[in-house]
């Protein structure tokens, strides 16, 4: 069965088999030709006399099933041959011990190469999480990810290099990598210690200096792409630098992405400083070319919005022809999202970003286990309540599905993520 996968549609190996088997009979028709048949009438009178000696007579469908098996023997000499043929250039490019799934190598890169178009949006962990899954259905993915962030290694070398945060891409980098797991621990390894480097992610320090080498960080991810092998693209919503300020219910003015859960207060409204501010121009095409356009999973306020406040990524969000869906996150975040239900959060990126920016919203129809109930209460997370009737209202069909792992962290499953948004992609296309 491992043979017959080189036979499967898709692959480009059957057209190429079929042209060596015409050279194959062209050489075997100019050797006969150059002897006169001499040998070919030797083999079809062994074939006869073999014949005549096992059934008394010459019957010709013993001879045709003589030839048939002759026919049969020759194409899998020639797949298997062909098979080591490529195995053995292929060997020499692929990292040890790739040989052994070649095939399945082959065909996953042509059907993934098919696959939709899809543009995800966002930022944080969440983002990184449904990356890992959309990979595996399509590799024509791109992240548009947001460059707000202000803390921890991203910020201190936004700070000190003036460049754009760094740990948001570094993240959608390693998710949509399909290379060596230790590559994917070098790029996500944090520095130990008291020295200057304490803290900071090799990864990060890769892009930044990849950035200052290329003069451009657009073209830094390229690069840092090819290092990891990554299945799609990662894009910058905006290649400036810019601050995320939260406008509270009660008036006050909250400066800084880091600094806005801490406030504990009711999000109004999210802007940026600067707040015209040019967007790349591969995120918006990618955005306007897309089958389906993902928003999140992730911090509503905080990851998603300051992609979406971004000059012209809204109007090509709601522009796009592609289907729009926003995946609900399934438990409130303490300081940005107290007291949210579903369509809250739906209704924040409607009034941020227009009525056509979202489709569908998926929410998480799995009840989350007391005990992990009990545990996130503490640092006051609750599950999102499905409001129905109101997300009816704002007009967007509202999808329920089993989302989560479930084991000691209420966290979104990658492969669960992926099989519900292709779901919609493929039944909208």
């Amino acid at each position: 069965m491992h043979l017959l996968k080189w036979l499967y549609p898709g692959m480009k190996f059957k057209r190429w088999l079929l042209l060596f088997a015409l050279g194959v009979m062209i050489v075997s028709l100019g050797i006969a030709v150059v002897f006169n048949y001499k040998y070919i009438d030797h083999i079809e009178e062994a074939i006869f006399r073999a014949v005549y000696l096992w059934s008394g007579s010459y019957d010709y469908t013993f001879t045709a099933l003589a030839g048939m098996l002759m026919v049969a023997a020759g194409l899998c000499i020639m797949l298997l041959a062909g098979r080591f043929v490529i195995r053995s250039v292929i060997t020499v490019l692929l990292p040890p011990n790739s040989s052994d799934k070649l095939v399945d190598l082959i065909y996953e890169k042509r059907m993934l190469g098919k696959g939709p178009a899809v543009a995800v949006v966002g930022g944080g962990h969440g983002l990184s999480v449904l990356l890992r899954g959309i990979k595996q259905a399509t590799s024509n993915v791109t992240a548009v990810v947001t460059v707000a962030d202000d803390g921890g290694s991203s910020g201190r070398l936004r700070e000190d290099l003036g460049i754009i945060p760094p740990g948001d891409l570094r993240n959608c980098l390693v998710a949509l990598a399909d290379t060596e797991p230790l590559m994917e621990k070098l790029f996500q390894h944090r520095f130990e210690g008291t020295s200057e480097l304490s803290g900071h992610s090799f990864g990060n320090l890769f892009i930044a200096a990849m950035a200052q080498v290329t003069g451009d960080v657009e073209t830094a991810l390229k690069e840092s792409s090819k290092v990891l092998a990554v299945k799609g693209h990662v894009l910058p919503a905006s290649k400036e630098f810019v601050r995320l300020d939260a406008i509270m219910e009660d008036g006050s003015i909250v400066c800084g992405e880091s600094k806005i859960p801490e406030a504990h207060k009711r999000i109004h409204r999210v802007k940026l400083f600067p707040e015209h501010v040019e967007a790349v121009q591969s995120s918006l095409d990618a955005l306007r070319d897309a089958s389906a356009i993902v928003l999140g999973p992730g911090s509503l306020y905080t990851s998603i919005m300051p992609n979406l406040l971004v000059e012209g990524i809204c109007d090509a969000i709601c522009h796009s022809r592609a289907v729009k869906i926003y995946i609900c996150n399934v438990m409130t975040q303490p300081g940005e999202t107290d007291g949210y239900t579903a369509s809250m959060h739906v209704k924040a990126i409607l009034d941020h970003a227009g009525r056509h920016a979202i489709d569908y919203v998926i929410v998480n129809s799995t009840p989350v286990p007391e005990d992990l109930k009990r545990k996130y209460a503490e640092s006051g997370a609750y599950p999102v309540v499905v409001d129905d009737a109101e997300l009816n209202r704002l007009g967007v069909g509202v999808i329920k599905a089993d989302l989560i792992t479930g084991t000691d962290a209420i966290h979104h499953d990658p492969r669960k993520l992926c099989d519900n948004v292709m779901r919609v992609v493929y039944e909208t296309l």
